[in-house]
């Protein structure tokens, strides 16, 4: 695989991550509808932040540890295929479930610095987001990183995270196409689910095959 596929790659998986619907994308519609589409705005950039700090730290991390153990690399891109399989049942067997949004306003300041911050402590707090793309780095990266990769990568999670948070601030700050999203959820999950899915499975298969843990 290429450099330029492999970028692509990462950058199509974050961004898959970041629609499925979870507490980031909840914070951030209902912040857009409570307060105002600036609040909204700032939040998406508060949560891409976020995304970028974590994919900072596990780039870091993981990038470290391939270079002292060589056979880590193979175990580390199974344990990523399998968590993307996992991630894909949770979020098909979920599909069906109503998406809460809370009608009332949840916090008493109406400022930017608000929103951001509230939107940041969000994106921070939430463990799944390091599991995540410590498991999208070791299940996709090569086993030498490149150094213009790792300064890349970054700011490309923060400009992946911040778009897309900034798409459902514009989008959902108005009632129409928030009540089609909800009709919607359903098949949307399951499409996500299904590409996720797939994606592990593969993940796992060529790993197995190139390791030959399977005749």
């Amino acid at each position: 695989m290429s450099e330029f596929a492999i970028i692509t790659a990462i950058l199509v998986t974050v961004l898959i991550g970041a629609i499925s619907p979870g507490p980031s994308f909840v914070m951030v519609l209902r912040t857009s509808i409570a307060l105002s589409r600036r609040d909204g705005l700032a939040a998406a950039v508060g949560m891409g932040l976020g995304g970028a700090l974590f994919g900072t730290l596990a780039l870091l991390g993981l990038t470290a540890l391939l270079a002292q153990v060589d056979w880590l690399y193979m175990v580390l891109k199974l344990a990523g295929g399998a968590y993307l399989a996992y991630l894909a049942f949770r979020i098909w067997r979920g599909a069906r479930e109503p998406l809460a949004i809370p009608q009332s306003a949840a916090f008493q300041s109406k400022t930017l610095r608000r929103s951001f911050s509230v939107a940041l402590m969000t994106q921070l707090s939430n463990p799944k987001t390091a599991v995540s793309y410590a498991s999208i780095f070791a299940a996709l990266l090569p086993p030498q990183v490149p150094g213009w990769m790792i300064l890349a990568l970054p700011p490309m999670i923060f400009v992946v995270e911040t778009s897309w948070y900034a798409t459902v601030s514009f989008v959902f700050s108005s009632q129409r196409p928030r009540r089609a999203y909800v009709r919607a959820k359903a098949w949307i999950d399951r499409v996500t689910a299904f590409v996720i899915g797939g994606l592990g499975l593969r993940l796992i298969y060529e790993t197995a095959r190139a390791h030959r843990l399977w005749s």
